[in-house]
């Protein structure tokens, strides 16, 4: 079995004091770190907070590899032209046991990370389809004070090259720009017209692929008051780069409602001279040879 003797343990210490600096300022540098997609819905913060987790755990991995390599570079490395085989290791226990112990150790953490995240995302669906019940027991469209209520429903529908959003409880009514409540629970139904797009709003944390014929279905509740951008994040034809929306706001209730009452008024004047359109857009699946 492979035992460090002599200077083996002074390098071996060495590197254990270097690492463990090093750890610790890399860990101190990741929190500091403001991590897209930033905080400004209750979704972007969460995979914000994701990405610090894996970060700060990736840095000690990632400084141990580095210094293990500068550190042989430096010290191991042929100082002569004779070329020597080093001395055979067999093995060291308690190294493998705690590399074993700390990996498992970290796959766990992560298995239980993970697994809270997806039942705490379930509830919030839940809760979210009994605000849609609320809603349609009465309710869909109204006002909500604080801006709290029944989960909004919003389609995004994706063309060569432009969004239009439908917001369903409010009869239908659709627009180029995505107006949001604040702190309101969002369903977003993404889908497509044409061609493949992906509805990507930065700021919101959410990125979604529309597909033909696809109703993909994605949570959100913003939080933060404030402009987002919305662009196609899959390649789309030609004008694929014009693609895009600055003007998505995240309001109060009461501007929203303000707001979402004006286009309901200047729509009901387009109407007058073009036919009206269903509420609800939710695609019929493509089958092959349709």
């Amino acid at each position: 079995m492979f035992r460090l003797e002599g200077q083996d343990r002074v390098h071996a210490g060495r590197l254990a004091v270097i690492w463990v600096i090093l750890s610790v300022i890399g860990i101190v540098a990741a929190l500091q770190i403001h991590y897209p997609p930033y905080d400004n819905s209750v979704q972007g913060a969460d995979q914000s907070k994701t990405m610090a987790l894996m970060t700060v755990l990736a840095v000690p991995i990632f400084i141990g590899v580095v210094l293990m390599l500068v550190y042989s570079a430096i010290f191991f490395r042929r100082r002569g032209l004779e070329l020597v085989d080093g001395p055979p290791m067999l093995g060291n226990t308690p190294v493998q046991v705690a590399w074993i112990g700390i990996s498992a150790v970290v796959v766990l953490f992560l298995a239980v990370v993970g697994i809270t995240t997806l039942a705490s995302s379930s509830a919030a669906q839940a809760v979210g389809a009994a605000g849609r019940a609320i809603g349609q027991s009465g309710e869909t469209g109204s006002s909500t004070a604080g801006g709290q209520g029944p989960e909004l429903q919003v389609q995004v529908v994706a063309q060569q090259w432009y969004f239009t959003y439908r917001y369903a409880d409010y009869g239908g009514v659709e627009t180029t720009h995505l107006y949001l409540p604040l702190n309101r629970p969002v369903e977003l139904h993404v889908t497509s017209l044409d061609i493949i797009h992906s509805f990507w709003a930065y700021q919101l944390g959410v990125k979604a692929d529309a597909n033909p014929g696809v109703d993909n279905v994605f949570h959100v509740t913003p939080d933060k008051l404030g402009g987002f951008q919305v662009r196609c994040a899959e390649l789309c034809g030609i004008w694929h780069g014009h693609m895009a929306d600055s003007d998505g706001r995240v309001v109060s209730q009461s501007d929203f409602d303000a707001w979402i009452a004006q286009q309901q008024k200047d729509e009901a004047d387009i109407q007058k001279a073009l036919p009206s359109y269903a509420p609800y857009y939710f695609p019929e699946p493509l089958t092959k040879g349709s």
